[in-house]
């Protein structure tokens, strides 16, 4: 029950679902006893301070690392004799590296004996402008013909169409695998249930996490990028098509299984036409996911405009990272509108078909046969000009506005991270460890606090407590954050609908980015610290925190809102009353996924200046002596990640009983 105040007169009740009157005196006790824990913590921290933390030095190693890297040096040494390498990771490894070669020499690297790709610039600008054309009208044609040329007046066309072909390769292997098995999951009951929990442990893992054990069996390279690329790509297409397919009517199936349609034929002339239009949804998301790995993948040196990030970054290079962040955000927003305007079913006229098909024609043989169709003119570019502009602009503001850029950092620095991070970093483990499992049986019960005790087991045995206490800091920062920009603009979406339409475009662009492109402003405005990247991770995470909350308040009945205002309720108390209680579904899922979102960022952070897990996972890969250590690194991140998504679901079971 919900009080509203209404003047002169005693406060009328609301009635609305959740916690009942009965229930407010174990939610005050459980409210004591949390703050006897956090007091109790605070008089230990500072008897103990610094106190058995398990730290260790940046460049040491504990036994389990120095065991994975004589692994890895076994596993190197045994790479050509080992049957299961020969005849199994070996064939892989050959079998996907040269579907990506094949890829590559078609649009992106000399190949054949040829000084240029068998497809040149002007044939895939063409290409690009007719499939557009064909699956989404003319106008994302033409964005896509403009995007595309842009792409090489950046002076980053071979970079461009580098990760354009393992984009390519990583969805069509992705696909091959993830529809199928989509449409199973969608079919069988069974094989949902198994599928599921598989498809939830895939998506909760950072996408650093793949990259190391994947190196370990398939070397550095293009096999390894798209390796990984598919495997984070494919839980979007499973899940999506599943969705899809047991989102038909029953009716409809029944219907057709009435007229003596065997399953094949219900499957393909009933389900999957009436399936088409989100199977191409999870399509976009598929290709979406794989763009945003193919850039992180270059820290296992697959090539294209992650690479060049990645380097820009290493030497704060604003310039140069702004201008290839700015190509993958233009990529990006190509392959997203042609693939979403693609879930709408367009019939064109005969004339444009073959008229388009004739041009194309035109454009692929002159740029196979002519060098200036083939390769983009390096005179006629506007990157130097965009890097220039970048770097002047960074310069500028470092310059002319260090008391507000400083000022807001130092704040957020001073005020939250710090103190946090002392708390965590700084106790004894095994005080925060019982904290954490104390506080885990308080909010969910006995199973999340076994979960939370395995988990923080597995971090003291990974010999990265300490890295992982600053990681879990920054992660709790950026998600408080996250959570007050969601609330705030979530709630202020949800009342208005013209503020939905003028924001709700933006935070869609927002999540068409790939990670690594909100570090380059904030890295210009901020510098390199944990400060960037927690911004940067807000910054990630807030449109999908935003767009939830807003969805839970709007999907509150308008008829209880307007009896809250008729009996005399502020704006201000309909929100907090009424409006937000009644969402706290989506709060709850609006904390969750922004936790297993800040949570990847903050760890791509580690390149610039986040440090802790982060930068042990970057380091394991660029220092071949801490290898163990990264990959242990990637297993700690794991495993934050399954304690903070397994709390907040029961905290949310909880809260929403």
């Amino acid at each position: 029950m919900v009080a509203v105040a209404e003047p002169q007169q005693a406060p009328p009740q609301v009635s609305q679902p959740g916690p009942q009157q009965g229930s407010r005196p174990i939610y005050r006790s459980k409210a004591l006893i949390a703050g006897g824990i956090v007091l109790a913590w605070l008089v230990l921290w500072l008897v103990f301070r610094n106190v058995g933390t398990l730290s260790l030095d940046a460049s040491a190693l504990t036994p389990l690392h120095r065991w994975i890297n004589s692994v890895n040096d076994a596993v190197g040494a045994s790479r050509n004799s080992n049957p299961l390498f020969l005849y199994f990771f070996n064939e892989i490894r050959f079998v996907i590296d040269e579907f990506v070669t094949f890829v590559q020499a078609l649009i992106a690297q000399p190949s054949f004996g040829r000084p240029v790709p068998v497809i040149g610039w002007l044939g895939v600008v063409a290409i690009a402008g007719f499939v557009s054309l064909v699956v989404a009208g003319w106008r994302v044609a033409l964005l896509a013909v403009a995007g595309f040329v842009f792409l090489g007046l950046q002076g980053l066309w071979q970079e461009s169409m580098d990760t354009l072909s393992l984009t390519l390769a990583a969805v069509v292997i992705s696909l091959l695998f993830g529809i199928p098995l989509g449409v199973w999951a969608g079919l069988s009951d069974r094989a949902h249930r198994v599928i599921t929990p598989v498809l939830d442990f895939m998506q909760t893992m950072p996408t650093f996490v793949y990259l190391a054990p994947l190196t370990l069996f398939f070397l550095i390279g293009p096999a390894s990028a798209t390796i990984a690329t598919l495997i984070y790509a494919a839980p979007p297409a499973i899940r999506i098509t599943a969705h899809a397919i047991r989102s038909v009517p029953h009716n409809t199936v029944e219907a057709s299984e009435s007229l003596g349609a065997t399953w094949q034929q219900t499957l393909v002339k009933v389900l999957l036409p009436s399936a088409r239009k989100t199977i191409v949804l999870g399509i976009n998301q598929t290709i979406m996911a794989a763009l945003s790995m193919v850039t992180i993948a270059a820290l296992i040196d697959a090539p294209g405009l992650g690479k060049t990030v990645v380097k820009a970054l290493q030497t704060l290079d604003v310039g140069t990272a702004f201008n290839a962040g700015l190509a993958i955000v233009v990529l990006a927003i190509v392959l997203d509108r042609v693939t979403t305007a693609a879930t709408e079913r367009r019939k064109l006229p005969r004339w444009a078909m073959f008229g388009g098909l004739g041009v194309t024609g035109v454009a692929v043989y002159l740029s196979y046969t002519y060098l200036w169709a083939a390769e983009f003119q390096s005179d006629v570019e506007i990157g130097s000009s965009i890097r220039q502009g970048a770097t002047a602009v960074t310069e500028w503001v470092q310059d002319s506005l260090p008391v507000i850029t400083g000022g807001f950092k130092d704040f957020v620095t001073l005020a939250l991270i710090n103190p946090l991070q002392a708390l965590l970093a700084e106790s004894p483990w095994f005080v925060v460890a019982l904290v954490i499992v104390a506080f885990s049986f308080l909010i969910g019960g006995l199973r999340p606090a076994v979960v939370s005790a395995v988990c923080l087991g597995l971090l003291v045995a990974t010999g990265l407590w300490q890295d992982s206490m600053i990681t879990l800091a920054s992660t709790l920062v950026a998600t408080i954050l996250v959570m007050v920009l969601g609330v705030v603009v979530g709630v202020w979406m949800g009342r208005s609908r013209r503020a939905d339409r003028v924001i709700r475009p933006v935070l869609d662009a927002g999540q068409v980015m790939p990670a690594f492109v909100y570090l380059v402003p904030f890295l210009a405005l901020f510098s390199a610290s944990r400060f960037t990247a927690i911004i940067a991770a807000v910054v990630f995470a807030a449109p999908v925190a935003i767009k939830i909350i807003a969805d839970g308040v709007r999907a509150v009945s308008p008829a209880t809102v307007e009896a809250a205002t008729a009996l005399g309720s502020s704006s201000w108390q309909t929100i907090v009353k009424v409006q937000l209680p009644m969402a706290r579904r989506a709060l709850t899922l609006a904390a969750n996924q922004g936790l297993i979102y800040v949570l990847s960022m903050v760890v791509v952070g580690g390149l610039v200046g986040a440090g802790a897990l982060g930068y042990d996972v970057v380091a394991g890969f660029s220092q071949g002596q801490l290898y163990g250590k990264g990959l242990a690194a990637g297993v700690a991140i794991v495993v934050l990640g399954v304690m903070l998504d397994r709390l907040t679901q029961a905290a949310a079971k909880r809260w929403t009983n």
